[in-house]
């Protein structure tokens, strides 16, 4: 769930109140009748539907409850207190199973419901099962104990109300600046807001006032993997581990550190160390899927997943693990199994989402086109419905962008910068063959392929960020007030920091699409840099984002009209590089890559001052771990088949030719 703008069909604040008190006060029957009215009159609002349940049950109308609470769990499948008023109903029809199901999936979600944790314990101790119930208690106990705000940023937490949440949780800490709990919380809201190095500080802080607490170090662990900060995530998760070296939690926190690390033996090691205290986990087996995904170990890590989802029948995650293989193909049993748990309303939200991509992969892979693109439209709705994205900010971004870098600007810092050549940014949109080109240059002796480097977006975020009480200096526009000696800071900064990424070849990747932004800013810290632009056919390359599900970081993907404006921005934002920065950026078609391989590939040698090396031609012999989703097609000969994939769904993408407009008609270029 995510902070909902209003909408004309909500019912009035007014209206709501009163309800809420007929509740109060008892009066089911006429609370239930204006609530069905006004269920009736419009589109479904889910505060309407959650009272409409409350007042059902207590009306021992339980089946009609349960009914109106699977509309709720469909307009938001992640809604806690649905979970909850579901075992409620559910112990009033004395189904004590049910229930308990019920209940553990609220407080999975939102941790702050009490009176979920409560039940369980009542139902498992009326059940004889009382001595099951010490966790829960003791869950229970550490809620009870934390002060009444703090609860309450758990509860907006849990709802996706984010910015609500950092407005009370930074009131409490204030008041108590170094409650641990508080501090963590809050970590939490900036590591969702992107806000990342304000959260690494906080938990930093937080753990050197309480170095026992577990949580506290693996929320920090996890911020420092964002971060890319892999070697100091690593060393935090070996402190852990020293803890308690047969710990599965602690085991798997090493794994997933040691795998971001590129030590792929050892994370196997202890996945399969974890996997003999706890056969067939599916979380790890999982990860451990992903560990043999990026080493090329295709057959091994197919199997990991089906056994994944053999122990865990509702594992989206597993199921959209196989579909993101890219070569891979579903049996009949596995669509249908995969049919089955997406049309289950007790899965989260998550598996849901994973599902309905799988599900859009392998009704393709079967000629289904329609079907698939049911399933991809569904999938997207359903992150979209969690994303606070909006075009508009990002087009007023780039706007800025051109604003700022003007002739002026670029003749006044000229000389600056750091003078170091080792870069080579690859920059577009994800799907636009940046992964191939990336595997032609890495091929090469004098290359290290790295991975998306964050840290531009990093620097961009720490500008944006620091400028964030200023009415009128944000970034770029903060670029202005700065010495020309900090750019050569920020050059310097930025080689220091990705060094832990690199082997030993004099120059190296960094394949973060979304770079494309800051040329700007990289031409003024990094002037020896290459950039290279990956460009793709704008329907091939918008439409192949729509279907893929990213980890994080490319939300515009989410819409068909979201990802083709983004795309047109993108072209604009591109064409002012080429005016105040002539010749800096090569240009790489996708689409003449394929056609052409040998041309294509002197080019980019030529360009970055590379000799020929005929590696760089049997790219996909390179057995170097490679970390994005197309990882096993750039394992593969260049193919054609996938160029005009976006065909078989042109009568489902006028929304995409809409927002793309004039762009549509300038390809190549």
């Amino acid at each position: 769930m995510t902070d909902k703008a209003p909408s004309a069909d909500k019912p009035s604040e007014a209206l709501i109140k009163d309800i809420k008190l007929l509740l109060q006060s008892g009066d089911f029957t006429k609370a239930e009748s204006q609530l069905l009215d006004l269920a009736a009159s419009g589109p479904d609002h889910e505060e309407v539907l959650y009272m409409l349940a409350v007042s059902q049950r207590y009306l021992k109308k339980h089946p009609l409850a349960l009914q109106t609470l699977d509309t709720l769990k469909r307009l938001i499948p992640d809604h806690s207190r649905a979970y909850q008023e579901t075992g409620h109903v559910y112990r009033a029809m004395n189904n004590p199973n049910a229930a308990l199901n019920a209940y553990s999936r609220a407080v999975q979600i939102n941790p702050a419901l009490e009176a979920s944790f409560k039940a369980q314990i009542e139902i498992l101790s009326a059940t004889g099962r009382a001595a099951v119930t010490g966790q829960l208690k003791q869950q229970l106990q550490t809620l009870q104990a934390l002060p009444k705000p703090l609860i309450a940023v758990t509860d907006l937490l849990s709802q996706g109300k984010l910015v609500k949440a950092e407005q009370l949780c930074k009131a409490f800490m204030q008041k108590v600046p170094r409650h641990i709990e508080g501090m963590r919380l809050l970590a939490d809201i900036g590591s969702r807001l992107g806000v990342l190095e304000d959260a690494e500080f906080l938990l930093e802080s937080a753990i050197e006032f309480s170095p026992e607490n577990i949580q506290v170090r693996i929320d920090y662990i996890q911020v420092l993997r964002k971060r890319q900060k892999n070697e100091s995530a690593l060393a935090q998760a070996k402190i852990l581990l020293a803890k308690d070296p047969k710990n599965p939690q602690f085991q798997s926190v090493f794994a997933v550190e040691s795998m971001q690390s590129g030590d792929y033996d050892t994370a196997l090691e202890t996945f399969d160390s974890i996997l003999a205290t706890l056969p067939e986990d599916p979380v790890t087996l999982t990860s451990r899927g992903h560990a043999l995904k990026t080493r090329g170990k295709t057959d091994e890590a197919i199997d990991s997943y089906r056994r994944a989802i053999k122990k865990y029948p509702a594992h989206g995650e597993a199921y959209y693990s196989l579909a993101n293989l890219k070569l891979f193909s579903f049996s009949e049993a596995e669509l249908d199994a995969m049919q089955l748990q997406e049309e289950n309303l007790g899965i989260s939200h998550m598996s849901r989402v994973y599902l309905n991509f799988a599900l859009g992969k392998a009704y393709e892979d079967k000629g289904l086109f329609e079907k698939s693109f049911e399933h991809y439209e569904r999938g997207n709705a359903f992150k979209k419905a969690q994303s606070r994205y909006k075009s508009s900010e990002l087009t007023d971004e780039f706007h800025a962008q051109a604003e700022v870098f003007n002739d002026a600007f670029l003749a006044a810092h000229a000389d600056t910068g750091h003078d170091a050549p080792d870069p080579i940014f690859i920059v577009g949109l994800p799907r636009s063959g940046s992964t191939l080109l990336e595997q032609i240059l890495a091929s090469h002796s004098q290359v290290d392929g790295t991975m998306e480097l964050p840290n531009m977006l990093a620097l961009a975020q720490k500008l944006r960020r620091g400028e964030r009480m200023s009415a009128t200096n944000h970034y770029p526009a903060v670029l202005k007030t700065l010495e020309s000696d900090k750019f050569a800071e920020f050059g310097k900064t930025f080689i220091k920091e990705t060094r832990i990424h690199r082997s030993t070849a004099p120059f190296f990747i960094d394949k973060m699409p979304n770079n494309f932004r800051h040329i700007g800013l990289i031409n003024l810290m990094l002037p020896n840099a290459k950039i290279i632009d990956a460009r793709r056919h704008p329907m091939g390359c918008c439409f192949s984002g729509f279907k893929q599900l990213f980890a994080e970081g490319q939300e515009f993907t989410y819409g068909l009209e979201e990802v083709g404006t983004y795309y047109k921005d993108y072209v604009e934002l591109m064409d002012h590089w080429d005016k105040v920065l002539p010749g800096k950026v090569l240009r790489v078609q996708y689409e003449e890559v394929v056609a052409d391989l040998d041309t294509q590939v002197r080019r980019l040698l030529d360009y970055c001052g590379l000799d020929f090396e005929e590696s760089c031609i049997s790219f996909y012999e390179n057995e170097r771990s490679v970390r994005t989703p197309s990882s096993e097609q750039v394992r593969q000969p260049i193919y054609q088949s996938g160029v005009e994939q976006w065909k078989n769904f042109e009568a489902n993408l006028d929304p995409l030719k809409k927002a793309l407009g004039p762009v549509l008609d300038r390809y190549p270029v």
